[in-house]
């Protein structure tokens, strides 16, 4: 595409540093929340690490009621009754496909295939591709070394947050370490749709309906391939709700942000997503294997990062 996309909407405060800065580390750290929580949730329901099919139905189920939440929110904010039209309805589906179905599809294949450490790296390269397909494809904003050096340094601490003493082995397939990549693809295409899109219309309107859209397919496609959750207790319902209500809330922030700012601005917080899920595995699972030297390093690093693709002129 070689058309450049400008008029950049406008709102001072949610451009302010401080509100960028605020709105993504909520974020971040809700998402951070979300590894403890799969997992458990996992653990309650007793889906394994290989039931895909299960998996995609555990997720299908968490993003219908995420969106259904965004909605009846949105609606009660507005007073008024919610309903896409034609025109919307297209960028919905389109949303759908690439936020919710294509990342999650490929991610949860992904995971049943790889280590953990190797799907936290390779899912980080996710802001790459936001920040590439913003600058290179869609053309909205401009690519800057600063932005490049940033990533490299972010890229960098969440390989260091992953390493585990000296060595960090690492075997790529295309079952494992390839579907990760392309969730990570996907991821991209969809901050810069979500970007493209909110322009004229409200970016948490978009972001619900695609939750219930991408959902409803993800739980008939898991449903066709034999999947089937029994035994729900009410701690993994407790908990189905709370992981629905991180999705909900993490998505429509990062959704307004990215309304209002360049994607690379907000694109590259998302390398603090490792470091509160360490922090939050630690916390409410007792993993400390990843807290250690390498651990501050690894946050020092990301900042600097973050600093860096922030900068604009002398600031």
């Amino acid at each position: 595409m070689n058309k450049k996309i400008t008029g950049k909407d406008k709102s001072p405060f949610m451009q302010r540093g401080i509100t960028v800065f605020l709105g993504t580390m909520i974020s971040c750290a809700l998402w951070g929340s979300a590894f403890p929580g799969v997992k458990t949730g996992m653990r309650l329901l007793s889906i394994g690490p290989d039931d895909t099919a299960n998996q995609l139905l555990f997720a299908g189920i968490r993003f219908f009621m995420a969106g259904i939440m965004i909605i009846a929110v949105d609606c009660i904010i507005r007073r008024k009754l919610l309903i896409p039209d034609k025109r919307q309805a297209v960028k919905i589906l389109i949303l759908s496909l690439f936020q919710t179905v294509g990342q999650y599809t490929f991610y949860y294949i992904g995971i049943a295939h790889t280590s953990g450490v190797n799907t936290s790296i390779v899912d980080s390269t996710s802001y790459f591709f936001a920040i590439l397909s913003s600058t290179l494809l869609f053309r909205m904003e401009k690519m800057t070394w600063k932005k490049i050096f940033g990533c490299l340094l972010g890229f960098s601490g969440v390989i260091l947050v992953n390493m585990s003493g000296l060595s960090l082995h690492f075997n790529m397939t295309f079952s494992g370490e390839g579907m990760i990549l392309l969730s990570s693809m996907s991821y991209a295409f969809s901050s810069s749709f979500t970007k493209i899109f909110s322009k004229d219309d409200d970016p948490v309107l978009l972001s619900g309906y695609q939750f219930i859209t991408g959902s409803l397919i993800l739980i008939a496609a898991s449903k066709t391939a034999g999947a089937r959750i029994q035994n729900v207790s009410v701690p993994a319902a407790v908990l189905w709700v709370y992981l629905a209500f991180i999705s909900a809330a993490a998505f429509s922030i990062w959704s307004v942000l990215l309304k209002y700012n360049d994607v690379s601005r907000v694109s590259i917080y998302g390398f603090m997503n490792p470091i509160f899920g360490v922090l939050m595995s630690a916390a409410f699972l007792g993993e400390t294997e990843g807290l250690g030297l390498n651990y501050i390093a690894a946050l020092i690093i990301i900042s600097v990062g973050i600093t860096l693709v922030n900068r604009t002129g002398s600031r």
